[in-house]
């Protein structure tokens, strides 16, 4: 038998508040292990990527991960996801996987939707139609408007009443593979509207007497120099000739209104080949811009040089003579296109 003493012993071990204490203390330090096995870094010698698709749970992800050789306890992380309340929500995409990355961070860029980015540009100078292959040729968008016509993207974008070239702002745009080329377009067609409005509130003298105008006035300019400190005085020499009503004659627009017909030689021909681009054989600016204008571009056009330059021609280095007078342009012209030296000395 029991004697009275050691039985008073035996009940003083389960006392109610040690009890608690014994599952408070399990409870801590179970939460503990399951936070260290969530702040773990993935298993990842290189980057990788993993694909949510619509309708995958938590579970699902994690035991995805457990059997690619990322996540050793796929179930304590789900568990630690839970209690934390950082499970309920997962959208679908492809998320990156870094070497470093932990489950905490993945989580939270499953929640907020922070996925994989990839770049896609769409360059300076380029027409609307090499913008487009640009985009059909990124590897994770979707190419919705494959086929369609440049007044069908318009219409898709609802800005059916502008020409397809020129309103777009070429630049370097982060996408996801959840991304199409219509959603890309949506924000060039917004970035070049933001631009151009801005350098036109801030336009100084000179400046076109539209917005419109300055638009296509700056895809010349940049189809014309590469150079940002030339632009102001290539926008000056256009300005300066359609005050004048003489016509651009501006050697990119005839290339761009022949098309693919050009075929890499400009004749004397093609100069006088009529096109409603063709800024040879009328005056006046061409009915859309020949290309996707940059910043630079822009501001040279609304912020022209303050010069008297009727012509220029290239140097042959990159760089461009600027003239005042025809007389001056011609000895320019011997010098540097036919390379007589007698022009240069003149």
């Amino acid at each position: 038998m029991t004697s009275p003493k050691n039985t008073a012993g035996a009940a003083s071990l389960f006392r109610p508040w040690q009890l608690i204490g014994l599952a408070l203390c399990i409870t801590t330090g179970l939460f503990a292990w399951l936070g260290q096995q969530a702040g773990k870094p993935l298993t990842l010698a290189t980057p990788a990527s993993i694909e949510v698709v619509r309708g995958d749970t938590l579970a699902v992800v994690l035991r995805r991960l457990s059997a690619a050789g990322y996540l050793p306890q796929p179930r304590a992380v789900h568990v630690w996801a839970r209690l934390t309340g950082r499970g309920d929500r997962i959208v679908a995409g492809e998320y990156a996987l870094d070497p470093g990355i932990t489950p905490t961070r993945l989580l939270a860029d499953f929640a907020s939707g922070r996925q994989r980015q990839y770049l896609v540009r769409l360059p300076e100078g380029g027409t609307f139609r090499q913008a487009m292959a640009a985009l059909w040729a990124s590897p994770v968008l979707k190419a919705s408007l494959r086929g369609s016509s440049d007044a069908d993207i318009m219409r898709a974008l609802g800005a059916e009443h502008l020409p397809a070239e020129g309103w777009f702002f070429p630049d370097t745009y982060f996408v996801t593979r959840s991304d199409s080329d219509l959603d890309v377009l949506r924000r060039s067609h917004a970035a070049m509207r933001k631009q151009l409005a801005a350098q036109w509130q801030t336009r100084g003298p000179g400046a076109p007497s539209s917005a419109r105008e300055a638009l296509i006035l700056a895809s010349l300019v940049e189809k014309e120099t590469a150079r940002a400190d030339e632009r102001p005085l290539v926008a000056a020499v256009l300005l300066n000739r359609l005050r004048l009503g003489m016509p651009l004659q501006i050697d990119s627009t005839v290339i761009y209104g022949l098309g693919e017909a050009f075929d890499g030689n400009l004749t004397r021909r093609d100069l006088h080949t009529p096109t409603p681009h063709n800024t040879y054989t009328s005056t006046g600016l061409p009915p859309t811009p020949i290309a996707l204008p940059g910043r630079s571009a822009l501001h040279a056009v609304t912020h022209p040089a303050a010069v008297d330059y009727l012509y220029f021609v290239a140097r042959g280095d990159g760089s461009h003579q600027f003239s005042r007078t025809l007389a001056e342009h011609n000895r320019a012209v011997d010098c540097y296109q036919r390379r007589r030296p007698a022009g240069c000395a003149s």
